[in-house]
């Protein structure tokens, strides 16, 4: 077995400096079945559904003052998306907020809330594609509660999920535990009851009989969204009142930072006075729902969605692609994106979930592998509501639903992949990754990668295809981490099962 190459994301982390601002616009078997009990990471799956909150004791630490957002941060963090609608049977800060001490156990650093605002009612979604008004039905109609990206008012609380007081309590809760917290921002469309829609009409794109336009697109077609109004970037006094907004959160009500939807459709030159001036008032984390690299230049947004990614997860789990197609794709990250680019790598969120599948769905018997992978390969991992409860049903997107909070194999999954990221520097994936060695294997469906920094190292082998396959390498004593036991070989062979993988930590 011989070295071949250094991995293209190791090349990725040896990039020059940032280019000037451009211009706008564990034993694993991989089977998931009732056959198979013991999951893929060598954990028992609990069949038995206990609930969490039986679990373990977790301690609220006594003091809410937590240390800025910070570089050192982004190294080892793991992200977490809240969908506060569907956490719970009650659907409400509150119940999310007591649940956030447990996060700690997953590696969680920065939880972002999808909106938190009120949803206009003017055009209010529903389930089908339709709008509420549409149904006859007065209690049917009331079921639909609504996108949360139709926002009527950015400095107020969407009475579905509590008060004000409620959510300072979960921020406060969130840094007593060290953890950031983000709100998910919507700059590019208000809902029809924005008060800016009768009192600042001009903040909108108009159409050619010069009435407000609904969602576009940035080559000017319609977007499709008819539940909110287009905002016209044009316009330096709604750029203005947008910033204003943002910053009432931050100035406030202590948010740190902010997930921006659709940040690509609007002009790069708003985000080049917005971020700056945010940032005036404290170190934020920045994460922009797009994937251009402009994004990312002049200390903009610190994180990116790596789309691409995680479209080549799913094709390889589907057997359209194979891991070696992974090569190709880390090249690109080497040409587009810099040493200090951070990508959020993820297996699911609440667009995937609602809209395109499940993990299970979509990937099948190499979810747990493609989880896996998510935290071996630099950046930072995203854990979608429910992903940690086993969630295997696509989640309502307009009206009331739940993940149901019972604990089953993936949380002690989690922990494992979690506790590794926030304590071995060798999964550093933020502005000075640790680096990255892929190796010569033979075998095009199996991946051999190390991830190095100082005198920490792991190996990640990972079998990407639905047949056993057997390779070489090189003879050492390791510690197979997930299932905590000594890592097992003949004569240097190793033998995986259909979508099994090993991560090692040599003693």
């Amino acid at each position: 077995m011989k070295r071949i190459y250094v991995f293209a994301s190791a090349m990725l982390f040896l990039v020059a400096c940032k280019n000037e601002t451009r211009k706008t616009t564990p034993e694993l078997d991989g089977i998931h079945s009732e056959e198979a009990p013991v999951g893929a990471s060598g954990i028992e799956a609990d069949t038995t559904s206990i609930n969490v909150d039986q679990d373990k004791p977790y301690v609220v630490a006594s003091t809410n003052e937590i240390a800025p957002v910070s570089d050192a941060m982004m190294e080892n963090a793991v992200i977490y998306e809240a969908n506060i609608r569907q956490y719970s049977s009650e659907g409400t800060f509150n119940t999310f907020t007591a649940d956030i001490p447990k996060l700690k156990a997953l590696g969680v650093k920065i939880i972002w809330l999808m909106p938190v605002f009120p949803i206009s009612e003017t055009k209010r979604k529903a389930t089908g594609g339709g709008f509420a008004s549409e149904i006859e039905d007065p209690k049917e109609r009331a079921k639909m509660l609504g996108s949360y990206y139709a926002v009527s008012d950015y400095t107020a609380i969407n009475p579905e999920f509590g008060t004000l007081q409620d959510f300072k309590n979960l921020v406060t809760t969130a840094h007593n535990n060290n953890m950031y917290v983000i709100l998910d921002w919507v700059p590019n469309h208000t809902g029809w009851d924005h008060k800016w829609i009768t009192e600042h009409p001009d903040y909108y794109t108009k159409d050619k009989s010069g009435e407000i336009s609904e969602a576009l697109n940035n080559d000017g077609t319609l977007a499709g969204w008819a539940d909110v109004a287009d905002l016209n970037y044009d316009n330096p006094d709604m750029r203005k009142a947008m910033i204003a907004d943002m910053k009432y959160w931050v100035t406030q009500e202590g948010v740190d930072g902010f997930r921006c939807d659709v940040a690509g459709s609007v002009p790069l030159d708003f985000w080049e006075i917005a971020i700056p001036e945010l940032r005036q008032e404290k170190p934020l984390f920045m994460l922009a729902e797009a994937e251009e690299p402009e994004l990312l230049k002049a200390n903009l947004f610190d994180m990116v969605y790596a789309w691409k990614g995680h479209a080549l997860m799913n094709d390889i789990a589907q057997g359209k692609k194979k891991i070696t197609d992974w090569e190709n794709y880390e090249t690109k990250l080497f040409s587009d994106y810099e040493s200090d680019d951070i990508l959020m790598n993820f297996v699911t969120n609440h667009d995937e979930n609602s809209w395109n599948g499940t993990v299970t769905e979509r990937m099948g018997d190499a979810s747990e592998l493609m989880l896996a992978y998510s935290y071996i390969v630099p950046g930072m991992p995203l854990i979608y509501s429910g992903q940690e409860y086993d969630l295997d049903h696509r989640l309502k997107f307009f009206e009331k639903d739940s993940i149901g909070r019972t604990s089953g194999k993936m949380w002690a999954v989690l922990e494992k992949l979690g506790q590794l990221k926030a304590t071995n520097p060798a999964l550093n994936g933020g502005k000075k990754k640790a680096s990255s060695l892929k190796f010569d294997t033979g075998n095009d469906n199996v991946l051999y990668v190390t991830r190095n920094k100082g005198k920490n190292s792991i190996a990640f082998l990972g079998n990407f295809s639905s047949q056993p396959q057997s390779f070489q390498i090189m003879k050492a004593s390791y510690l197979d981490y997930m299932a905590n036991t000594d890592f097992k070989m003949e004569n240097g062979t190793v033998h995986l099962k259909p979508w099994e993988y090993k991560i090692l930590i040599r003693k």
